[in-house]
């Protein structure tokens, strides 16, 4: 059976790829919490932001293209079969990154001090603070903005012709203003580990 013929089988062997990795380069030093929720917030962080990206660069664009070709398919596959998808993937990777988040952040700043000093951006912490700052507004973007409208966008939630454009550009913007509050957001959540900056 060949794992890489699903998306389960594709995470797990590289999980289990990551574990021998770790196993035969990394310090042999014993468990390592910190380690791997900082690993697991970053492997999270990518599902978010390459999903945010992939909405942003591909989708839109590809569903007003499909509007606008009276010859061809149109965007119901993608309004239908792929967008629900994308979007349960997305909504939940955000949030599992912001919690695995305020995991590191406590973890390196000593329990609930380290959460607070970064959202304080005090004690050495205002690069990742400001990071964490970012992706809490980008949360509070997909759980309350994004989602919520497109499922009236996509006919999961009935709404009026007029409520689904209302909803599509209210959803349409908050995608926006995440993939530029994104920028920042990685210059934070890397700058950190590397030497507070980048200039």
């Amino acid at each position: 059976m060949n794992p890489l013929k699903t998306v389960t089988g594709t995470l797990v062997s590289g999980l289990i790829l990551a574990l021998i990795f770790n196993a035969l380069l990394g310090s042999g030093a014993g468990f390592n919490y910190g380690g791997i929720i900082v690993w697991a917030h970053a492997f999270v962080g990518i599902i978010w932001i390459g999903l945010l990206y992939y909405f942003n660069f591909v989708q839109v664009q590809a569903m007003a293209e499909g509007l606008a070709d009276t010859d061809g398919p149109g965007p119901a596959a993608i309004g239908k079969y792929v967008a629900p998808r994308a979007l349960l993937w997305f909504r939940w990777a955000a949030l599992i990154t912001w919690l695995t988040g305020a995991s590191a952040l406590a973890h390196i700043g000593g329990g609930l001090q380290g959460i607070h000093n970064a959202f304080m951006l005090s004690d050495g912490m205002a690069m990742i603070g400001m990071g964490a700052w970012m992706g809490t507004i980008m949360l509070f973007n997909v759980w309350v903005l994004i989602w919520p409208n497109q499922k009236k966008v996509l006919g999961i939630v009935e709404a009026s012709d007029e409520e689904k454009a209302k909803a599509k550009a209210i959803a349409g913007t908050a995608s926006r203003v995440n993939t530029m509050l994104s920028i920042p957001m990685l210059l934070g959540m890397t700058a950190f580990g590397h030497g507070n900056g980048i200039f």
